[in-house]
């Protein structure tokens, strides 16, 4: 007895490698580290918060000035009282950071699926590399610090920061199809903890001179990674004479390697045939809208997951080092590079976790199971003792079962929800649902880093890790009618395989 199209399993990576060229190689390499250069420069801020709260308060309210600054300096640059207006005033700035982020990836979408994608990226990082070299280097260089100068500029940051991403993912989800797309795009995903590996790194190299050197760093690589994506990158494979995806519609291993996971497996023929783009006689695709984007099956479910998740993802990113040397009263420099192990846990999380979503063809089972037992790594990783391998071991667990999640969801899940039936296949609609995920993602990011420094200073570190419990809970509620009907798909398929045997 002959299955479904839709039943028969082709090996994961079986279309991906038939069809993989050195440019399918040189378009990761360089969407991957032009992320991960983004990454670094928000990792830096991270970094070097304790620096910065030090060089923002004064010497007598402040027990590690003397080491790092004259006392003249101390006193004649302070902007706050004291530490704790400090620390608030850095979540504040996270805050603004993630809202203006939030705001530019809505429009960032749209304006990449609009205009050249290799122009838009180029041009947030060389101008982003700019912002955060004025942030951090200039104004400690001409001692000029500002609360109202800070904020502006890193709104614009967040702005700039925002054409990164849903650019990314949209050349990605053009030169490689469903195949193997969990595995290949949870490898991928890796950008954003390489990133905060590397940035981590290179501060902890430099902050012995002075945070504006880490700053300086991280600035000047990103320019430099701007300037070879405006030179190097191809953002689809027509540009070079290659068949866009879905264009070999006899081939029955890539019809079905580009059918996508998002799609109801359950709908009539008659209603696949339904697109909510006119047909374009020039067969050049056009954009769809905003509101047509969210109207997608799936968008909304996963940019509400997605909020709650990401929120929990940026808490440890933005105060993981703050937390260790606050809790433990470790030093910064050994802070930063200790936090290197939950981005190392992310990786490995959205490699495996999208390796097995390949196998099943689902997403939304692995997502749960994940996030399960994310919530036992929280509640037991803010019972750490204050031992450095004990630490680092846990919260590599940590960010195995939360980073793999956000991986998976940020790109092979986002690239699935832009690749439909609905839009059929159109690469038109990637950078736009790219960005209504990542940007509710980031509204809700924005959101909790300023929770998190409220119930810090009131109620304490142990509260904070409960309001991740309580966020990671409330991710898997959302994607709960999602992992209903995938279950369901998968038993059915089961039941089918065991009557054609």
């Amino acid at each position: 007895m002959a299955l479904p199209g839709s039943l028969q399993r082709q090996p994961a990576s079986r279309g991906l490698v038939s069809h993989c060229t050195h440019h399918h190689i040189v378009v990761f390499l360089l969407t991957f580290f032009s992320y991960s250069l983004l990454h670094a420069s928000r990792k830096t801020f991270s970094n070097v918060k304790v620096s910065i709260s030090s060089q923002w308060t004064p010497s007598c309210l402040n027990s590690t000035a003397p080491e790092l600054r004259p006392y003249e300096l101390w006193n004649s640059s302070h902007l706050f009282p004291n530490a704790e207006e400090a620390t608030l005033f850095l979540g504040t700035l996270d805050t603004i950071f993630l809202f203006s982020y939030a705001m530019g990836l809505f429009v960032s979408g749209i304006v990449g699926d609009r205009l050249n994608l290799r122009w838009v990226l180029s041009f947030g990082m060389c101008s982003s590399a700019l912002v955060v070299f004025f942030f951090g280097t200039l104004t400690e260089w001409l001692h000029f610090y500002n609360k109202w100068f800070y904020c502006c500029l890193w709104v614009v940051n967040g702005l700039l920061q925002s054409t990164g991403w849903p650019c990314v993912v949209a050349v990605m989800g053009n030169w490689f199809g469903k195949a193997g797309r969990g595995f290949v795009f949870g490898l991928w995903s890796a950008c954003a903890s390489v990133g905060n590996i590397l940035g981590a790194f290179l501060a902890s190299c430099v902050l012995k001179y002075g945070y504006e050197y880490a700053f300086l760093v991280t600035a000047s690589v990103q320019f430099a990674g701007g300037v070879i994506v405006f030179f190097g990158l191809l953002t689809s494979p027509k540009e070079v004479g290659l068949p866009e995806l879905g264009a070999d519609e006899d081939d029955s291993v890539e019809e079905d390697a580009n059918r996508p996971l998002m799609g109801n497996d359950d709908v009539d023929d008659d209603d696949r045939n339904y697109s909510i783009q006119a047909t374009d006689t020039d067969n050049q695709p056009k954009a769809i809208g905003f509101f047509q984007a969210c109207c997608l099956p799936g968008v909304v479910l996963y940019s509400l997951a997605y909020a709650c998740l990401k929120l929990v993802n940026y808490s440890f990113f933005f105060w993981l080092p703050f937390y260790l040397s606050n809790n433990f009263g470790w030093k910064e420099a050994e802070a930063d590079q200790l936090s290197i192990w939950y981005d190392v846990g992310g990786i490995i999380g959205g490699t495996i976790q999208g390796l097995i979503s390949d196998v099943l063809q689902k997403r939304a089972p692995v997502l749960a199971t994940s996030l399960l037992f994310a919530v036992g790594s929280l509640f037991g990783y803010s019972r750490s003792p204050n031992s450095k391998p004990i630490n680092a071991v846990i919260m590599a667990i940590t960010g195995f079962f939360i980073g793999g999640p956000s991986n998976m969801i940020s790109s092979a899940i986002s690239a699935d929800l832009g690749r439909q039936d609905l839009v059929k296949g159109s690469s038109e609609a990637l950078a736009t649902v790219t960005g209504i995920v990542d940007g509710t993602g980031s509204v809700g990011a924005a959101v909790g880093q300023y929770l998190v420094s409220l119930i810090q200073e009131n109620l304490g570190w142990m509260w904070v890790f409960y309001f991740f419990i309580l966020m990671t809970s409330s991710t898997i509620l959302f994607i709960s009618p999602l992992i209903v009907r995938e279950i369901k798909l998968l038993l059915h398929e089961r039941r089918l395989r065991m009557l054609a045997e």
